[in-house]
C-alpha cells in the first residue's frame, strides 16, 4: 500500500478526494506504526478506551466498541496475553468480569501514542507548526458542523411538509 492513487486536479471547491487521500495516508502510516508493536488497530482502540473511561464491564466494553461479546473475548484474550489488560470478577456479580489496563499496558499505550502522532507528522510535515494547528482547528469546526448536520437531517420532517 506505499502508492496511493494520484488524485487528479478537481473542480475548485472540491476537497473531498484532497481530504480521502491525506486520510488514507495517515491511516496506512499508522497501521504500520500499530503493526510495529504486534498489534492491530482493534487492540489500540479497545486499550484507548479503557485509559479514557477507566475500568469497565466486558459488556460495557463491548457495547462501547460496538463489537459482539464473542469477537471481543478473542480481542480481551490477545491483550491478556501480551499483559496490557487483566480481566477479573466483579465483586458485584461474581458473574461478570471487569476489565482495566495494566501498567504494562498504559506505557505500551503511551508508546503506540507516541508512534502515531510522528507518523501523522510524516504525513503533514510539509505544513509548518502555524499552518498544522490552523488545519487542526479547522477540522474540528467541520467536524462539529458535521455532527450539526447529522441532527438536523435526522430531526423529524412533519413540519417542512405540512405545508405542502
Amino acid at each position: 500500500m506505499d502508492q496511493l492513487p494520484i488524485v487528479l486536479p478537481q473542480p475548485r471547491g472540491h476537497s473531498g478526494p484532497l481530504l480521502e487521500l491525506v486520510a488514507r495516508r495517515i491511516r496506512a502510516e499508522a497501521e504500520s506504526e500499530v503493526e510495529s508493536f504486534d498489534l492491530r488497530p482493534r487492540h489500540v482502540i479497545a486499550l484507548t478506551l479503557l485509559d479514557l473511561v477507566g475500568e469497565q464491564s466486558q459488556s460495557d466494553l463491548a457495547e462501547a466498541l460496538r463489537v459482539d461479546r464473542t469477537n471481543l473475548v478473542g480481542l480481551l484474550n490477545d491483550l491478556e496475553t501480551a499483559d496490557l489488560i487483566e480481566r477479573r470478577r466483579s465483586p458485584q456479580d461474581r458473574r461478570r468480569h471487569t476489565v482495566s489496563l495494566t501498567p504494562s499496558g498504559t506505557r505500551r499505550l503511551a508508546e503506540v501514542q507516541n508512534a502515531l502522532a510522528a507518523a501523522e507528522q510524516r504525513v503533514l510535515s510539509v505544513l509548518s507548526a502555524e499552518q498544522q494547528a490552523t488545519l487542526h482547528a479547522l477540522l474540528q469546526q467541520v467536524t462539529a458542523n458535521t455532527a450539526e448536520c447529522r441532527e438536523r437531517s435526522q430531526a423529524p420532517r412533519s413540519e417542512e411538509h405540512a405545508d405542502a
